[in-house]
């Protein structure tokens, strides 16, 4: 809109200016009269390139080949208008009274060299000055040659404009057409105007009352609607040329990426429930330092409602802050991310994780903050409750702040931070409280064997450039504790009677653990589960880049009468989708080898202390005191030998 008032504006102003002129005297005087006049009242200079001429057929009036406007001094030396053509037509009678009603103005192949100044002034401001001051700059033989004039429509086909905001890229447009009317001078003026920003046309219709009060800067009345391929926006409210506005906007599109490439944004894909299909209204305020405030405003992103307020800043990067309200969301074209075959469920493909390379250049779009409360939100197979985000974005880095959100059946506090400063890289610090596990490391993981309601803290921290070597890279700490659950796949207690486990599922009453993570793999050295009748503590690795387990579970059943227990250690170990789920007979049988050879060695001990009348101490060589016995028998032999005793 503010471009849309601008390019009106210096058009009809500068148009207006050279009508003035062009009538002031006939003939070859009107190009003597039309620099003394200009140079009085804008301090621009206007050249004629060709001859001005009057023409009576088929349209009395006057035309002007090679026209040019000079720019502002701080602008530079570029024209801010050029022509190849200037033709007007005026009322024979209203000349004859002393009047000049134009009844037409057309410019062939019109050219506009728009651009706004550090202080935001535009270079199609012209510098007036007071009526003594002009007459006097005129010369004495022309000023009778001034006549009021009116303009009753102009018609620009073809025209052409490059216009420099004070910040951000020039724009240029091409094969623009406008028709206005003006049938009263100090009334409205109604404009149609053709833009074609890439190609397609975008049409424009305004009112704008108060014309002539508008373009010396006076701000005025204003209803416009833009209208193209997918959609429409409407405006009503006030305005001023500088592009300040404030009124209700109201847009609807039924294609928005049709309607946006369109205006100048071309590949821009919007998932379902993020606005294929718009109708917002608000109450909008927009300032000359390219500051827009929605206020009041309501939101329909693919039946999708939303409320609340939104301030933008048009600055290089978009400045945006919101505060928006919501019901019951859906965004169903947003896909979770999972392994590289896209499956999920009892356990990951054996493919593994997407190594497809992730675009995160969107955390550079814009930078602020979007608070967003909802009543429940599906999104990316997640299925949040009634939650308050905040999503903050600055330079490239997105921090998003669960405050709290109610999600895979308990409630998650924290924040995670997406990172794309220098690489990409995700991390977190999180709590939660009656979290489901098989909804959280399903969709998280894809690995639901394990069922329960938990609680704990998780801090991590992952970069790469794919979700694989996020997953390889990843490390972090944290702990759990669940009251009651299963795990399905293997039967414990099955496994315990007949070392049969694979299949069935293990019923546990509570289990508690910590683990660190490093290079992909989560280590755990403390897990308990206790169940009805034993209990079992667990250690390994649990490969969350591989995809793969090695972990070793110590089953103990307890004795009778408070005897000692029976343990046999569980392995399971291999990849998430087929592990392997065994008992570790090795490790089960040492403890009773290990028991048995004691006793053994303790009964040799004793028998040998009796046959050779020496006290053998248990942390004696029984192969060595065989040894000393034997030569310290020799030795008296030998002496009785000798002595002949």
């Amino acid at each position: 809109m503010k471009l849309i008032l601008r390019i009106f504006g210096a058009l009809v102003a500068t148009l207006v200016v050279l009508v003035v002129v062009l009538f002031m005297l006939p003939g070859e005087k009107v190009a003597g009269l039309a620099a003394d006049q200009l140079e009085a009242q804008t301090g621009r200079k206007l050249t004629f390139h060709g001859k001005v001429r009057f023409s009576l057929w088929p349209v009395l009036g006057v035309k002007s080949d090679g026209v040019s406007l000079s720019n502002a001094p701080w602008a530079g030396p570029e024209p801010m208008l050029t022509a190849e053509r200037l033709s007007i037509g005026i009322s024979a009678g209203d000349l004859l009274r002393g009047k000049v009603r134009v009844t037409e103005v057309s410019a062939v192949l019109p050219h506009l060299n728009l651009s706004e100044g550090p202080d935001g002034q535009g270079n199609w401001v012209l510098a007036g000055g007071d009526e003594a001051a002009t007459a006097a700059a005129i010369a004495p033989e022309n000023q009778a040659a001034v006549l009021p004039i009116s303009i009753e429509k102009l018609t620009l086909t073809g025209a052409s404009m490059q216009y420099q905001p004070r910040v951000g890229a020039p724009v240029e447009m091409s094969a623009v057409d406008i028709v206005l009317r003006w049938p009263d001078p100090s009334g409205t003026v109604n404009m149609d105007l053709t833009l074609r920003p890439k190609g397609e046309p975008m049409q424009v219709e305004a009112e704008i009352g108060t014309f002539a009060a508008f373009l010396n800067g006076a701000v005025s009345s204003v209803g416009a609607s833009v209208v193209a391929e997918g959609g429409f926006v409407r405006f009503d409210g006030r305005a001023d040329l500088t592009g300040a506005a404030t009124g209700r906007v109201t847009a609807k599109t039924t294609d928005t990426s049709a309607f946006l490439a369109v205006l100048g944004q071309p590949g821009i894909a919007l998932p379902k429930g993020l606005g294929q299909k718009v109708t917002i209204g608000a109450d909008a305020t927009y300032t000359n330092d390219a500051r827009l405030a929605l206020r009041d405003m309501t939101l329909d992103l693919d039946g999708n409602a939303l409320e609340g307020a939104m301030d933008l800043a048009f600055t290089e990067v978009p400045q945006v802050t919101a505060q928006l309200n919501g019901g019951d969301l859906a965004i169903a074209g947003l896909v979770g991310s999972t392994s590289s075959d896209g499956a999920a469920g009892a356990g990951a493909a054996s493919s593994g994780w997407s190594q497809e390379v992730i675009d995160a250049s969107a955390l550079g779009l814009a930078n602020g903050t979007v608070v967003l409360s909802f009543r429940s939100l599906s999104a990316a197979g997640y299925e949040f409750g009634a939650s308050k985000l905040s999503l903050s974005l600055d330079r490239s880095r997105a921090v998003l702040k669960l405050q709290p959100a109610a999600l895979f059946g308990g409630t998650v506090q924290g924040q995670v931070v997406a990172n794309n400063r220098n690489g990409f890289s995700a991390g977190g610090r999180l709590s939660y409280r009656g979290v489901r596990l098989e909804q959280a490391l399903g969709q998280i993981m894809e690995y639901d064997r394990l069922n329960g309601e938990a609680l704990g803290e998780l801090e991590y921290l992952a970069s790469g450039n794919s979700l694989d070597a996020l997953m390889r890279s990843l490390s972090g700490k944290g702990w759990l504790e669940v009251s009651k659950g299963f795990f399905s796949g293997f039967d414990l207690e099955a496994l315990m009677r007949s070392g049969q486990g694979n299949g069935g599922s293990t019923v546990f009453d509570q289990l508690t653990g910590s683990y660190v993570i490093e290079g992909g793999n989560l280590q755990n050295e403390d897990l308990l589960v206790t169940l009805k009748g034993l209990r079992a503590d667990g250690a390994g690795r649990i490969g969350l880049g591989a995809q793969d387990l090695d972990y070793r579970f110590a089953p103990t059943i307890a004795g009778a009468n408070g005897g000692a227990g029976l343990t046999i250690p569980v392995a399971i170990t291999g990849p998430w989708a087929d592990p392997k789920i065994r008992p570790d007979l090795e490790n089960a049988l040492q403890p009773e080898i290990d028991a048995i050879e004691e006793e053994a060695k303790d009964q040799l001990r004793e028998k040998l202390s009796e046959e050779l009348e020496v006290e053998i101490a248990p942390e004696q060589d029984l192969n060595q005191v065989i040894r000393d016995r034997i030569e310290q028998e020799a030795k008296d032999q030998l002496q009785r030998l000798l002595l002949g005793d």
